[in-house]
């Protein structure tokens, strides 16, 4: 789906892939990220940002919470991370990134409660008042409270909020006040603002993002805390957001975003319209082998976001840039019931083994095996790889380690 806006947008990023796979660089099964166009994205948004005085905290679980990235968000002028859980945090705490939202999607479990408290993050939402104790209880324990307030956040749900299956969960926004109230009541912590998820959903009929339920819920939510006395609310509005969205969700009082797609130019919108971010993201993978016709690739991290129908799945294929950038083949993923050890290309495709395949995914390259291979350089025509990852952030020492 992204494959042409990329061929259209940022064309250098398929040509340092393949460049760079044929000579051994980086592997098969590998996202690789475009750290220039990245930073460009990120600065763009930071800036639209701060001129309408709100928080931008990027997601990095799409990316692979890879290091070199985390650290380019920060000199980019990102306010933090957005963490969606404690993978996400320790791999921000350790690239010496704020922790700007910690607990926004997945709740800290209980035996990470103390871990997590010595990470500062800047804002933590909880859905329910044991979740907080649980912070209280460890600011205590170490003694924290007397020098450090934690702020918190209450994620709130109303009737006719939308919620993917699984991420349900909150405080009634009907009893926002109280709620408030008794987060500000527990030792060490400062009720901070509220949060729901997602308050922005693509509209593949209007081909546009769109608010939803959620993000009116919230806006109301803040009007009654104000009313009962509450200053400097925060307002964190996640979903499907890049710059477009800046500048009306300011003026309607939202002061977070947390764009994850947003920063390498990878949302739905972003697939059928020329937005301000470049794609700055592709997947890579090599032809191994030949059967009855057809083509295999490596598979791993041939990862389809169902937020599109089904659509002909497209990668470039060849040895070097041009060849790849001229021969856009068709290739079969296997379905989310069997592992997609490889892909699968028609038949009588063009295309011989050891050739490099550049796939255009909206990646969520963390629930995948694939490797993670930052890139700087592209910009400048120098493309090198900035060393090779696994969808954990971690360095792997490929291809021997």
């Amino acid at each position: 789906m992204f494959l042409e806006k990329t061929l259209s947008r940022n064309e250098a990023l398929i040509d340092a892939a393949v460049t760079l796979h044929q000579a051994y660089q980086i592997p098969a099964n590998s996202y690789v990220l475009d750290v220039d166009a990245i930073v460009e994205n990120v600065r763009m948004m930071a800036e639209m940002c701060h001129k309408y005085h709100m928080k931008l905290y990027p997601m990095t679980k799409q990316i692979g919470r890879n290091p070199v990235v985390i650290k380019a968000l920060k000199e980019a002028g990102a306010d933090g991370c957005v963490c969606v859980d404690m993978a996400d945090a320790r791999r921000v705490h350790e690239a010496g990134m704020k922790i700007g939202h910690l607990g926004h999607l997945v709740q800290v479990p209980a035996g990470e409660t103390d871990a997590a408290v010595a990470m500062k993050p800047e804002y933590w939402t909880v859905y329910s008042m044991e979740k907080a104790r649980a912070i209280s209880e460890a600011l205590v324990r170490s003694g924290l409270e007397k020098t450090y307030t934690q702020k918190v956040m209450a994620r709130i749900y109303a009737e006719g909020d939308t919620y993917y299956t699984g991420h349900e969960g909150g405080f009634a926004a009907e009893d926002v006040v109280e709620t408030a109230r008794a987060l500000d009541a527990l030792p060490g912590l400062k009720f901070a603002g509220i949060t729901s998820f997602p308050t922005q959903l693509f509209d593949a009929d209007a081909v546009e993002v769109k608010h939803t339920h959620n993000y009116q819920t919230l806006l109301e939510a803040k009007e009654r805390l104000e009313a009962a006395g509450f200053t400097k609310i925060e307002v964190n509005a996640p979903g499907t957001t890049s710059s477009h969205l800046f500048a009306e969700m300011a003026q309607k009082g939202i002061t977070q975003v947390e764009p994850g797609h947003g920063m390498t130019g990878t949302t739905p919108l972003h697939a059928l319209k020329d937005l301000a971010e470049k794609p700055a993201m592709v997947y890579v993978s090599e032809v191994c082998h030949f059967y009855k016709g057809r083509g295999y690739c490596y598979g791993g991290g041939m990862y389809i976001d169902p937020v599109f129908p089904a659509y002909p799945v497209k990668a470039c294929v060849g040895a070097s840039p041009e060849e790849a950038r001229k021969n856009q083949v068709v290739c079969d993923i296997p379905s989310p019931a069997a592992i997609d050890y490889y892909g699968i290309f028609k038949p009588g495709a063009s295309m011989k083994q050891g050739d490099t395949a550049v796939f255009g995914f909206r990646a969520q390259a963390f629930v995948t095996r694939a490797f993670v291979v930052p890139v700087v350089g592209i910009s400048r025509g120098t493309p090198q790889a900035a060393g090779i990852f696994d969808s954990d952030g971690k360095a792997m020492g490929w291809p021997n380690w």
